[in-house]
């Protein structure tokens, strides 16, 4: 293993030892609401629908979406690249409803081909140079006539997030570490090359990237002015209720894909 990969490996299980819980966060019921809409819109019905996350963050830290749609009878599978942020994810699982998770990198997925009826891919591949790597073994081990929902950071974010990012990773203050974003047609493109056929294009959490983190900060570090950052996040979730043409617009682009079912 190389260095750099020795050094990744290490930023990542020092993120799930470390890096607190963000559940219960205003701004986090908001982003497990859209996710929640994505899978209701975009998937099967989830009773039996086999099911394979990319990162297992949302299940150790922020979200539950797995936990949530294992709870209807979804077969819950996942990778992640630390292996404390795996063994934090199983918590959130029941013994009825289990996950099926291993420490490994969506780089180079540990499935056979032609696994799974969907995947779920939120804020994962952005974070290495490799992505179109793994948007390649999504589609490997998606069988054919399966579906996936994939997302990346939205390069046009109208409250300009990318560039909010960009500059605290300049200054080390950015927890997630490397991070890039996409416009909607590179995202597109990328899809297309590695053999999906693309569908719905939307995006999730339209609400300022720096409202998402002090909410988060005063959730983790100052409860008392939570209350303030949910009276400001507020508005976001009634616009995204009642104006659903804002949703396009969010933080996170999230694309609808199929792959092909094989020709005779």
């Amino acid at each position: 293993m190389t260095r750099a990969a020795t050094a990744y490996l290490r930023f990542w299980a020092r993120v799930g030892e470390r890096f607190p819980d963000l559940g219960g966060a205003a701004s986090t019921r908001y982003y497990a609401a859209n996710e929640q809409r994505l899978f209701t819109e975009h998937f099967p019905a989830l009773a039996g629908l086999r099911i394979l996350k990319t990162d297992l963050w949302d299940e150790a830290k922020n979200t539950r979406i797995l936990a949530w749609a294992a709870a209807r009878g979804a077969r819950a599978f996942g990778v992640d690249i630390s292996e404390p942020t795996v063994i934090q994810a199983k918590t959130a699982f029941t013994q009825a409803n289990p996950l099926g998770a291993a420490a490994g990198d969506v780089r180079a997925l540990p499935f056979l081909d032609g696994s799974f009826d969907a995947i779920y891919s939120i804020g994962t591949i952005e974070h290495f140079d490799e992505t179109e790597l793994a948007v390649r073994e999504m589609a490997r081990v998606l069988k054919p006539g399966g579906c996936a929902i994939i997302g990346v950071p939205n390069r046009h974010d109208p409250f300009l997030r990318p560039l909010l990012s960009t500059i605290m990773q300049a200054v080390g203050l950015y927890g997630y570490g490397y991070e890039k974003s996409y416009s909607r047609r590179a995202l597109r493109e990328m899809l297309e090359r590695a053999g999906f056929r693309v569908g719905t294009e939307t995006a999730i959490l339209f609400i300022p990237g720096g409202l998402r983190i002090l909410d988060l900060a005063c959730h983790s570090w100052c409860r008392p002015l939570a209350t303030l950052t949910a009276a400001l996040v507020w508005p976001f979730v009634f616009l995204d209720r009642h104006v659903p043409a804002v949703r396009r617009h969010g933080y996170l682009l999230a694309t609808f894909v199929t792959k092909p079912e094989r020709r005779p």
